[in-house]
């Protein structure tokens, strides 16, 4: 499973075995908050923000909106606009990622479209309650990596990173994001699963 760099991989081992004479079975998994699907809480960029047990249900739980985006280094204003992001909406972009770059290859790449700064802004003035993307960032790895998240998470839009998309055409969806309940953590591994209405 790819990983941010510097986070660390994800060790799967069993550390009770049955076949080894144990009662049961237990398996130990060490892995960043953020690797694979997963949410941020605003405290991942913003100090004072809050964690993931204040993750409130409705901001990934509900109606959402799949949007094709065509750029093929990121999400822009310009390119957003015309869809015309609404107050409280769920958005989940699909991008070249989703053809190009495989959530489930080890190897990181740098170059991954992501949501530009003005973009999020755009986001923000819109109000929309949360935003998904298709790699493991919603800023750029070279730019805007900072600018973004602090621009989203800053308004309280919770941010889900790393969906497979690959399968999903672009419309209206029930989406249920549910992350593991990681007191104080500032980011966790998350199951999302999309219907189509």
């Amino acid at each position: 499973m790819v990983a941010w760099p510097g986070d660390g991989g994800v060790f799967i081992a069993l550390i009770s075995s049955m076949a080894e004479g144990a009662e049961c079975n237990v398996t130990r998994l060490s892995m960043s908050a953020h690797t694979g699907t997963h949410m941020d809480a605003p405290r991942h960029f913003i100090a004072d923000g809050v964690t993931m047990e204040e993750w409130p249900p409705e901001a990934t739980i509900g109606p959402c909106r799949v949007i094709a985006i065509a750029d093929p280094v990121a999400v822009t204003a310009e390119e957003l606009a015309p869809h015309q992001p609404r107050a409280g909406e769920r958005i989940l972009f699909k991008t070249e990622n989703s053809r190009k770059r495989s959530l489930h290859e080890p190897g990181f790449v740098e170059e991954f479209v992501y949501v530009a700064e003005d973009a999020a802004k755009l986001l923000v003035e819109c109000g929309v309650r949360s935003v998904g993307v298709d790699y493991l960032s919603v800023g750029g790895f070279s730019k805007d990596g900072v600018e973004t998240h602090v621009a989203l998470l800053g308004a309280g839009i919770w941010v889900v990173e790393g969906l497979d998309l690959s399968a999903i055409s672009p419309g209206e969806y029930e989406w249920n994001c549910l992350p593991l309940k990681l007191v104080g953590a500032d980011g966790a591994p998350c199951r999302a699963l999309l219907r189509e209405l």
